[in-house]
C-alpha cells in the first residue's frame, strides 16, 4: 500500500466552454520554422495575443488504470508514455521516471458540421499492443455514430526524447471529419506553472527547467494556447464546434495547447505527431523537427528492433504457456524493463500511474518512486527471465543509496535516490541482502553493504521492542511482529552469513545464524494464535502489536477501516513468504491451517478465478460506490474498500510449487492472466465479489482503478511462469532451505 496525505484527485476534463475549426496544410519545413510568426486558424487568420483566464483550473493526474506503457529500449530516449483505458495518452515522463512532464494528450473529432466531440467519449476504444513492436500500442476509436473511425499508434523515438503518434482517421459517411490534438503539459512534475506559445506551427511549452514542443507532419493548420477551464481550445471546440479563441501565448499557469491536424478522413487521412522534450525550448523544437524528418515508419521500425534485440538476450517464454499467456509473459518482461530509469540505472519504479488521491500529489506520489521491496520483486523476476544484468543494476542501485551511517534503506526514494517518505520497514533492509545472495555477489564491497544492513537490523529497537519488530510491514501502515517481515529478516541473516564466510568474517556469520535460529524458533510464539476466533487450530496473524498472539490486543486498521480490532481477527496471505523463503516447509500444519482461514476470510470467488484481499478489513481501495479511495476518512466509517490483489495468486502459486502441487499452481497463473487488460497490463487490484452495484464496468476479477500496470504484479507473473517451468521455487535461498527444511518443490 502507498499512503500520503493529499487533497482529492482532480477530474480529467472540467466542463467549461470556449472553441475550434479547420484549415489548409502547409509544408513541414515552413510550418516548423522557428522564426515563423503566428499560427493560422482558418485560412489566412492568425492566432494573436495572450490567453485570458490564467492560471486556469487546477486538476490532478488522470485515472491510474493505464491500458499501455512504453518507452524505447535505448538510454538516449529519456521519455516514457502511458495510455488511458478510455483513450488518449496519459502521463508522459521526462527526463526520468519520477518526473511526469505531461498530463495528457487527447484527440477531438468533428462528428458532424458544428459538432465536435472527444474521440474517447464518442466511440468505443480498444488498446492493443503491437506484437512485433515491443511496447508499441494501437488505440482504435470506433465512433458510435458510425460516421468515422480513428486509430493511433504510439512509440518513442529511440534517438531522442520524443513521443511519436501516427494518427489515422477514416470517414464512413463521405463527409470531412477534422481532428484536433489537445495537449496538457505538466513539466517538471508540476501542473500549474507552464507557459506556452506558438512558434511557426509548433506548440511550445516551458517552465524554469524543461520544455516541450508539439508538432505534426503535415503541419498543424490551427493552434492555440490557453488555460484549463477558462480559455483552453478543448472547451472552445466542444462548445460550438469552432476554435474561436486562438491565442499565441499563455503566461505560466495550467496550460492547455490545442492544434488542428491536417487530416479529415476524406482528402487527408494520416498525420504524425511528435511531442519532444528538452531542457530548453530550442532543444525541444529541434527534437520534434528531427523526429518528424525521420518519419513514423522509420522511428517505429527502429523502436521495434531495439526491443527485439533486448528480448533476444533473454530466456524464452515457457513452452507450456498458452498463446495468450505467452503474450502476457512477453509484455510483463518488457514492462519490467521499461520501469527502469535511464539516468539512474537500476532504479525501477513501482508504477507509471498515480491512483486516486495520489493523482493530486505535486510532486507526484509514491508509485513513481523506488521501493526496496518492489525492487527485490522486480529483480528476482528479471533473474528468472534471464536479465541478470538488470537485476545486478537494481542491487547496485540499492547499495549506492544505502543510508549512512546506519545501514538501512529508505522506505522509498526518487529515482535519483532522494528519500521521499521517512518511514522504515525492516523487510526492505533484509531483502537486498537476499538479492545479493541470489546474484552470487560475495565480493568485499558487497560484504561491506551486507554487514552494515545486518548490524542495523540486529541493533534495531523502537516502541519498546527490538527486531524482528518492525515500524511498518509490507502493507505500509502497521507496526508489530509480522510473519512476512520476520521471514525476510531470517532469510537476510542466513544469506548474510554465507556472504560473511566468503569474506572470512566467521564471527559475524555465527552471530547472524544464531539470531536467525532464535527468531525462527520464536516465530510462532510471536505471530501464531492458538485461541483466535477463526479456527480451533492455530493460525498466523497479519501481525501482533506486542508479540503476544493469544492476547486480544486491539489496533485501528486505518483507511476508514474499523477501530480497536482484536489482532486475532486480522489475517493476511503474506505469511506465505515463510515458505517461499525457506523458513518453514510447505507441509507445516500451521501454514496449511492458516491457508484454510485465509481462504474463508479473504477469498474472492469470481467467474475469472479465486482471488484474495490482502488483509482483513482492508480499506485500501475504492469507496463503496466506486469513487476514488481517499485518505483521512474517519476510522470506522468503512467508506474505503480494499479489493483483491492478483499478485497474491502468484504467491499462492509459488507455495503450491513448493508443496509439489504444480497443476494447482498452474491455475494460479491462469487466474492472474485473466485479470490483464486488452494490451496485457496487469493491475494492482481487481473488483471483488461486492463491486459497486447498479453501474457498468465493475465486473469481478477485472481491473479496478488502482495502479496499472503494477511492476510487482508483472514480476510475480514472470517469476511464477518460470518457477512452473522449473517445477521449483527458483528464487528460494538454498542456504535458508537447507537450514530449516524448507523445500523448493
Amino acid at each position: 500500500m502507498r499512503r500520503s496525505v493529499v487533497p482529492s484527485q482532480g477530474s480529467r476534463r472540467p466542463a467549461v466552454a470556449l472553441a475550434a475549426v479547420a484549415a489548409a496544410a502547409v509544408t513541414l519545413s515552413t510550418l516548423l520554422a522557428p522564426g515563423a510568426s503566428g499560427a493560422t486558424g482558418v485560412a489566412g487568420t492568425s492566432a494573436d495575443g495572450a490567453a485570458p483566464g490564467g492560471p486556469g483550473v487546477q486538476e490532478g493526474f488522470l485515472p491510474a488504470d493505464k491500458s499501455g506503457f512504453g518507452t524505447s529500449a535505448t538510454r538516449a530516449s529519456r521519455v516514457w508514455f502511458t495510455q488511458q483505458r478510455s483513450g488518449g495518452l496519459g502521463e508522459i515522463f521526462y527526463p526520468d521516471l519520477s518526473t511526469p512532464a505531461a498530463r495528457s494528450l487527447d484527440l477531438l473529432v468533428q462528428d458532424q458540421p458544428g459538432h465536435v466531440v472527444r474521440a474517447s467519449d464518442a466511440s468505443t476504444v480498444s488498446t492493443k499492443r503491437v506484437a512485433s513492436g515491443g511496447l508499441s500500442f494501437t488505440q482504435t476509436y470506433a465512433a458510435r455514430s458510425g460516421r468515422w473511425q480513428l486509430r493511433t499508434t504510439t512509440v518513442t523515438d529511440p534517438s531522442r526524447a520524443s513521443v511519436v503518434l501516427e494518427v489515422t482517421v477514416s470517414s464512413a459517411d463521405g463527409a470531412a471529419h477534422p481532428v484536433w490534438a489537445v495537449y496538457d503539459p505538466a513539466l517538471s512534475n508540476s501542473r500549474n506553472d507552464d507557459a506556452g506559445s506558438t512558434r511557426g506551427r509548433t506548440l511550445v511549452a516551458s517552465d524554469a527547467t524543461a520544455a516541450s514542443a508539439l508538432a505534426a507532419a503535415p503541419a498543424m493548420t490551427a493552434t492555440s494556447n490557453g488555460y484549463r477551464g477558462t480559455s483552453d481550445g478543448e472547451s472552445d471546440l466542444l462548445a460550438d464546434g469552432r476554435l474561436d479563441g486562438r491565442y499565441a501565448t499563455a503566461a505560466p499557469g495550467n496550460l492547455v495547447q490545442t492544434g488542428q491536424l491536417a487530416v479529415d478522413g476524406r482528402s487527408h487521412r494520416s498525420a504524425t505527431l511528435a511531442i519532444s522534450f528538452a531542457p530548453t525550448e530550442d532543444g525541444a523544437v529541434a527534437g520534434a523537427q528531427a523526429t518528424l524528418r525521420k518519419g513514423f515508419s522509420q522511428v517505429s521500425a527502429s523502436y521495434a528492433r531495439g526491443w527485439r534485440s533486448y528480448q533476444d538476450g533473454l530466456r524464452r517464454a515457457p513452452s507450456a504457456l498458452t498463446a495468450s499467456e505467452r503474450r502476457l509473459y512477453q509484455t510483463s518482461v518488457l514492462v519490467l524493463a521499461a520501469s527502469e530509469d535511464k539516468t539512474y540505472r537500476g532504479a525501477y519504479v513501482a508504477s507509471p500511474s498515480a491512483p486516486w488521491a495520489f493523482g493530486a500529489d505535486e510532486p507526484s506520489g509514491p508509485y513513481h518512486l523506488v521501493w526496496s521491496r518492489d525492487l527485490y520483486q522486480i529483480a528476482t523476476a528479471l533473474i528468472a527471465a534471464g536479465d541478470r544484468a538488470g537485476a545486478g543494476r537494481a542491487l547496485t542501485y540499492l547499495f549506492d543509496r544505502q543510508q549512512k551511517p546506519d545501514g538501512s534503506f529508505p522506505q522509498n526514494s526518487t529515482v535519483a535516490g532522494v528519500p521521499f517518505w521517512g518511514g522504515l520497514q525492516l523487510d526492505e533492509v533484509a531483502l537486498p541482502v537476499v538479492l545479493a545472495d541470489q546474484l552470487g555477489r560475495r565480493d568485499a564491497a558487497t560484504w561491506t553493504h551486507v554487514r552494515s544492513a545486518m548490524e542495523f537490523l540486529l541493533s534495531f529497537s523502537a516502541d519498546g521492542y527490538a527486531a524482528p519488530y518492525t515500524p511498518a510491514e509490507r502493507w505500509e501502515n502497521q507496526s508489530g511482529f509480522s510473519p512476512n517481515t520476520i521471514a525476510a529478516e531470517i532469510a537476510g541473516l542466513v544469506c548474510a552469513a554465507r556472504i560473511a564466510r566468503a569474506n572470512g568474517a566467521t564471527t559475524d556469520a555465527r552471530r547472524y545464524l544464531a539470531t536467525a535460529d532464535d527468531w525462527q524458533r520464536r516465530l510462532k510464539a510471536w505471530t501464531l494464535t492458538t485461541n483466535g476466533p477463526y479456527s480451533d487450530k492455530p493460525y498466523f496473524l497479519r501481525l501482533t502489536k506486542d508479540g503476544h498472539p493469544d492476547l486480544g490486543t486491539t489496533y485501528t486498521i486505518g483507511d476508514s477501516g474499523p477501530a480497536d480490532v482484536d489482532q486475532r481477527r486480522v489475517v493476511d496471505p503474506s505469511f506465505l513468504d515463510l515458505v517461499r523463503l525457506g523458513v518453514l516447509p510447505a507441509q507445516d500444519r500451521d501454514v496449511r491451517n492458516t491457508l484454510r482461514v485465509v481462504d474463508e476470510q479473504l477469498g474472492v470467488r469470481t467467474a475469472r478465478g479465486l482471488y484474495w484481499h490482502r488483509a482483513s478489513f482492508d480499506g485500501y481501495g475504492e469507496q463503496a460506490d466506486g469513487s476514488p479511495w481517499e485518505i483521512g476518512l474517519p476510522d470506522g466509517s468503512l467508506l474505503n474498500h480494499g479489493r483483491a490483489w492478483p499478485l497474491l495468486n502468484g504467491e499462492r502459486g509459488e507455495y503450491l510449487i513448493a508443496g509439489g502441487h504444480d497443476s494447482a499452481a498452474r491455475e494460479q497463473l491462469a487466474a492472474m492472466a485473466r485479470t490483464a487488460g486488452s494490451a496485457q497490463m496487469l493491475p494492482e487490484q481487481v473488483w471483488d465479489d461486492y463491486p459497486p452495484s447498479g453501474q457498468p464496468g465493475f465486473t469481478p476479477g477485472t481491473a479496478t482503478t488502482s495502479a496499472t500496470p503494477l511492476a510487482w504484479t508483472h514480476a510475480q507473473f514472470v517469476r511464477l511462469a518460470q518457477n512452473l517451468a522449473a517445477s521449483r521455487v527458483v528464487e528460494q535461498p538454498s542456504a535458508v532451505r537447507h537450514r530449516y527444511g524448507g523445500t523448493a518443490g
